[in-house]
Order: structure tokens, then sequence, then C-alpha cells
């Protein structure tokens, strides 16, 4: 029987220096850190943009001590627990985002039927409190390399985050205090979406898997897309299938997001995979938690490039296995939270130049009540959704006549490799993924890594001996 999950909690990432995410998340990406934890021998920061929330994690490595300072102050003091609490340490020798923690109503039951039906658990039922109440937790690992899942019950707790969490005020970047007038400049809510970046032939077994252990049902990215195929991309080098899979919409025990309009979109998951005469077949490191029926083998060294490798076989690469490639922070007004996060140091990735300018795309634009122009400036994407709105009975509208846009934009990776990073989405009555907008995000991802991969084949020549 699968769990029943209430909602998408937070997610967690697993890095070496946590000061240095915990800077850009908020001086870039507008976050708010509003917890923390702090002992001797861990760190874990949480932050906040609306209902998404981010617990930044960091361990020491081979023995040094956490860093001391840090460029964010949050004046609270150290204790004594080195665990790492409502996590597990993933032991991964790069940063990583691991963690997906969802809301359940009974963990001991979700334990008891998960665990009936195959599933290994990293921590079993445990109970944290302190003096606002009880959290009940346990850690179940996923199919996907070291993406685990935290199922947690908060209902008898009071506080404003976890136990053993304590509240940050007056949170300051540089000395100066973080401006709260970012809410309606960069109005991010909620997390809109989670892609996987798998090896190739295993969507089947990560399909099969949500949907027995959580209840997750298909969701078509293209009205046209082959039930076993997914949805193919295979043109001018770039070779990927995305699938993508979603709370069952009628389900009583669905992920229920914290909004009072039920036609809210869920957090879907979207697995990607390289295409088989794509690349070359990436080769995994043995210590990899691996899909079931692959072999490990060697990992690539760090910025170690195939040579016709593409972005999905470049993060199994350098991520040492398979993991979250990127995550869709939804926002309500795309260009806005672009533009204040473009002016903070965020990087975007560019598409195309010839994208703006196709047949019928600026007229597009401009139906849709946006400057071409502005949105070339930032590098956003906008597609219509062409699905008929009958196919979706929650998205049903009096106006008929109302096209419904979806708006998107990747940021390059916020790692030292070349693996996890963020998109903005803007839904504006759209429900997909914008097919039309999937080959232009996906190529600025493909250039951007084969002028890396350029860059890394040029230094090699420089450094290699003369005879």
């Amino acid at each position: 029987m699968a769990a029943s999950l209430s909602r998408l909690h937070h997610i967690s990432l697993h890095v070496t220096n946590v000061d240095k995410i915990a800077y850009e998340l908020v001086s870039k990406f507008k976050f708010n850190l509003f917890s923390a934890r702090l002992t001797e021998k861990s760190k874990q920061l949480a932050f906040r943009k609306g209902a998404a929330v981010f617990v930044v994690n960091e361990r020491p490595l081979n023995g040094v001590t956490l860093s001391s300072k840090s460029n964010i102050q949050t004046g609270i003091k150290n204790d004594k627990d080195p665990k790492c609490l409502y996590d597990v340490n993933p032991h991964y020798s790069v940063d990583t985002a691991s963690n997906v923690c969802f809301e359940v109503e009974n963990v001991e039951r979700s334990f008891k039927s998960l665990r009936n039906i195959g599933c290994d658990f990293l921590v079993p039922p445990t109970e944290v409190c302190d003096e606002k109440g009880i959290v009940t937790y346990s850690v179940v690992k996923s199919i996907v390399g070291n993406v685990n899942h935290t199922l947690i019950d908060t209902s008898k707790y009071k506080g404003s985050f976890l136990p053993g969490f304590q509240e940050v005020e007056n949170v300051t970047e540089n000395g100066t205090p973080v401006s709260e007038s970012t809410e309606e400049s960069c109005p991010v809510t909620h997390f809109d979406h989670i892609t996987y970046a798998c090896p190739r032939r295993c969507t089947p077994q990560v399909m099969s898997w949500y949907e027995r252990h959580f209840g997750f049902h298909r969701f078509f990215i293209d009205s046209n897309e082959d039930v076993d195929e997914g949805y193919v991309l295979n043109t001018e080098g770039i070779g990927l299938r995305l699938t993508a899979m979603e709370y069952w919409k009628c389900s009583q025990t669905g992920i229920k997001l914290p909004f009072t309009d039920d036609k809210q979109p869920d957090c879907k998951f979207v697995i990607a995979e390289s295409l088989p005469d794509q690349g070359v077949t990436v080769l995994l490191p043995s210590h990899s938690s691996l899909l079931p029926g692959l072999e490990p083998g060697t990992l690539c060294t760090h910025r170690q490039y195939s040579t016709s490798s593409n972005q999905v076989d470049t993060f199994l690469e350098q991520h040492g296995g398979p993991g979250i490639q990127h995550i869709g922070l939804y926002t309500q007004d795309i260009v806005s939270t672009a533009q204040t996060m473009g002016r903070a140091g965020v990087h975007f990735f560019s598409p195309p130049p010839a994208y703006y300018t196709e047949v019928g795309k600026q007229q597009e634009i401009e139906d849709a009540g946006y400057d071409p122009q502005m949105l070339s400036q930032h590098s956003i994407l906008l597609d219509t959704d062409l699905r008929q709105v009958q196919t979706d009975p929650s998205c049903q509208t009096t106006d008929t006549q109302k096209k419904r846009y979806l708006l998107q934009v990747f940021t390059k990776p916020i790692f030292s490799e070349d693996t996890f990073f963020l998109e903005l989405i803007e839904r504006r009555g759209a429900s997909g993924f914008g097919e039309g907008n999937i080959k232009a995000l996906w190529r600025s991802v493909q250039a951007y890594m084969d002028t890396e991969r350029a860059k890394t084949e040029a230094q090699g020549e420089n450094t290699t001996p003369r005879t």
C-alpha cells in the first residue's frame, strides 16, 4: 500500500561550505534564512521563499572543522548534538541536492506500509521534541541514486520550523539587514517541479517505484507523447527522453500545496535521460547508489567530459550517479524575479538568439502581453499551451478564448560542479512544461556544457608537456 503523503515539506542540500550557499540563497536568490541548527560537528540552515523551503546541511570534511566565519550572521550559539536531524549524511564527494521531505499523517503507519513492500529505511521512526511539541520522522531510500525521502509528521508541533532548530531574527547580509521588499519584486511561492537525471533505460523502474510507494501517476508533457517512449527530443545534437509524473489530482492522499485555490498545480517530478545513440555510456563509481541492474564502473574526474556527452551524461559523470538535476521555482512574475535575481548576480542560460526572431514567436510573445526584447534581455522563454481546456476539468474557465502561457528560464549551476541548478517558471493557466520551450531550454544548457567542455580540452592541451 502506498504511503499517504500530505504535502512537500522541504528539500535538503548537502554542501561542503554552507556559508557560501547561504550567502547566495539570501543575497542572489532572495530566500530568507529563518531557522538554524548549529552543533560542533554539523550545521543546518533553513531558508524560505513563500512555501519553498531549502535546508542546507554542512558537515566536516576529512576531520576539518566547520567554517567559523559566515557572511550571514545568525547570532545562534552551538549545541552539543552531532546528529544531522531529519536527514542522513550522504557521504558524497560533491555538493548535492539529495532529500525531498514529505509530510505524512502517520509516520509509523507509513513506515510499516512501505517496509512491507520492500522499502529500505535509513532512519526508523524517530521522535524529536522541545518545549513547543513533538515531531516524528523517518528516512526512506529512493530508487534514484543518492536521493532519500524524509517522511515527517509535524501535526503535534507549534514551533516555526522543527525541534532542534532555533528561529533566526534580524538576518544580515554583509552587515546590512535583508530587505523584505524583495517579496514583491521576487514573488517565488513554491516548488513547481523536481527533475531527476538518470541513466538510460531507467525511467520505467523509477516510474514504477514512485507509483507503487507514493501513488504517483503519469503526467504527459506533450499531447502526442508516446506512452512508452515519453517525450523524446532528438534533434541537432540533443538526444533526451523526458517523462513526468505527478500526484493523482483526484486522490484524497495527494500532495497538497498550502494554497486555498485548488487549481494550483501539484509539484511534479520529471525524469531525464539521454537517448541510447547519444554520447557514450556513462561509467558510475563503485560507491554510487544505483538503480537495480546497473553495473558500477569508474567515475570521471572533476570537469572531465565525454567527447559527445549531453547534459544528462555530464551530470551523471560529475555528480557520480543519478540524482536531482534541477528544481523549478514557481514565481508569480518571472520578469520581475529574473530582473531582481540578475541584478543580484544570478546567471541564466541563454537560449539561441534566433529563438526570439523565429516565425510567429515575436507575435506570440506580444499577444501574451510581453515585450520580446525584455524577455530576450533576461533569457526568458514563452510558450502557448495549446491543450484543450476540457482535457483538464480543474482548469475550466468561462472565457473559452483565453489562451494559457508558460514562461521559463534556467539558472547556471549553483555548485562548483556542472550539476545542480534552478529554474524559474511562471504559469499563466498552463499546466504542462512548455512543449515549445523544451527544445530551446535544453539547447541552452547543452551550449553551456559544450563551452565548458571546450575550455577543459583547451586547458588540457595547454598543460600537456611538449616533446
